[in-house]
């Protein structure tokens, strides 16, 4: 039945009928032709970047993690900093989170080097992960009594890269904007925020990007928005092009161009302990988190040859 209904499609695109499942289709094909030995550039120094959006259920995590096993299937190596204490990305990643885990807790309040939290993810031998506990629900109240609160990440996680080479680190952040989230801004260069498609799709954005400019010109000055990438297109309804449009116009050039659709299978993977990448290879969300990562790759490939 599902060859038959793909076949279908297929000839209805070819035939240039206007039908949802001829244009998912379509969008699919193309997807794998782009990606059809498509090369993964490294860039010519480590990119650490900062997913962030304090609006809850954008698919913050869920990119966080795609891409960067996107980046690690891709041949690169990839760092994933989980710095939300419901620990999603641990996760989703399949490595363990459970109490008396050695996490990013200990690292940034016992003074923990990373090397002795970090663990490989299992499905990607390029991807490690330093993962997330519940303890880290009390950082933020503990960090408070710190003269060096907000720049306690950067600290430990630039001594750790002064011995460890990775081609980009992420760092997954709460959807909050408290003391975590301020430390991860301070110890990244890049912002990259996903954005859902959907009605209030840029509620609360200009609180966050006020947050990340008071960053910028008072501690961390190499701190900027890079990267914007539209989650949960359903690219059938008049809402969603809409939306889009718009996040265009005001961005244009951080939006990426590829889009994330919305996908049963992507939001089933973490249940798995799995990344969309190995859940469901061949399947759209898949194709389209690759696509993602492929631009942004290319895209750092550029920021290095302009400066």
């Amino acid at each position: 039945m599902a060859d038959e209904r793909t076949r279908d499609a297929l000839l209805a695109s070819i035939q240039g009928e206007e039908t949802p499942i001829a244009n998912e289709v379509t969008a699919d094909y193309k997807l794998k032709r782009l990606l059809r030995g498509a090369v993964f550039s490294p860039p010519t120094h480590t990119r650490i970047i900062t997913v962030s959006n304090q609006k809850g259920g954008v698919g913050k995590t869920t990119t966080a993690v795609n891409i960067a096993a996107a980046l690690a299937d891709g041949g690169l190596r990839v760092l994933v900093i989980d710095s939300d204490p419901q620990g999603n990305a641990s996760t989703a990643l399949g490595v363990p989170h459970g109490e008396g885990t050695t996490s990013l807790y200990e690292c940034l309040l016992d003074d923990v080097p990373i090397a002795e939290a970090v663990v490989p993810c299992p499905d990607f031998d390029s991807l490690f992960v330093l993962p997330a506990t519940i303890d880290l629900a009390g950082a933020e109240i503990e960090l408070v009594m710190m003269d060096d609160r907000v720049e306690r990440l950067e600290a430990v996680l630039h001594t750790y890269l002064r011995e460890h080479y990775y081609d980009y680190v992420f760092i997954d952040c709460p959807p909050s904007l408290g003391l975590l989230t301020l430390n991860a801004f301070v110890a990244a260069r890049e912002v990259l925020i996903p954005i859902q498609t959907e009605y209030y799709a840029l509620e609360g954005l200009s609180q966050l990007l006020a947050n990340i400019e008071r960053i910028n010109t008072s501690v961390n000055p190499a701190l900027h928005v890079s990267t914007i990438v539209l989650t949960m297109n359903d690219r059938r309804t008049n809402l969603a092009r809409e939306v889009a449009s718009e996040v265009r116009r005001y961005f244009p050039r951080e939006t990426l161009q590829h889009t994330i659709p919305r996908s049963v299978r992507i939001s089933e993977a973490p249940s798995h302990g799995k990344t969309i990448i190995t859940y469901d290879r061949n399947g759209s969300g898949a194709l389209a988190y690759r696509a993602v990562a492929h631009e942004i790759a290319e895209r750092g490939k550029e920021m290095t040859v302009h400066g």
